[in-house]
């Protein structure tokens, strides 16, 4: 059997982190994906790709915050805990360090959730028919 490039374990691992960000994910577990140790996945994977596993799978958990604090109307804490974070304290700390502001404000700076929901048509014109008719051929069918 042929061996594989090393290379392409960090990226099993790599992948992942990226598919399992909301988990409670540690390098030991990303380090048994990539079946290495963890301290000689830490080493390579920074090598490969430039930063730590944990910078990376961060990053990630805060890219995604960083979404949904655009596209929802949830809380901070929620948001939070949806992606995988353990408190809101060191979140919020984490988000402020990468995006130079508060959650908060960060969703403050960007228009409303609200401004993306597109209704179409098809949806809006089902709703806006009448709640109850009064079609004679109604009744008919009923009265029997």
């Amino acid at each position: 059997m042929a061996q594989l490039p090393p290379q392409r374990h960090l990226l099993r691992a790599k992948d992942m982190a990226d598919a399992r960000y909301f988990e409670p994910l540690s390098v030991r577990d990303l380090a048994c994906e990539a079946g290495l140790s963890p301290a000689h996945f830490s080493r390579e994977f920074r090598k490969a790709f430039g930063e730590s596993p944990h910078q990376y799978l961060m990053t990630r958990r805060l890219e995604r915050a960083a979404a949904l604090l655009r596209t929802t109307d949830w809380s901070v804490a929620r948001i939070c805990f949806a992606v995988g974070s353990n408190g809101v304290g060191s979140f919020t700390t984490s988000f402020g360090r990468m995006f130079g502001m508060s959650p908060t404000s960060y969703r403050a700076s960007h228009p409303s959730a609200a401004t993306f929901a597109i209704i179409p048509g098809c949806v809006l014109r089902v709703y806006g028919r009448p709640q109850h008719r009064t079609f004679r051929e109604d009744k008919a069918a009923v009265a029997p």
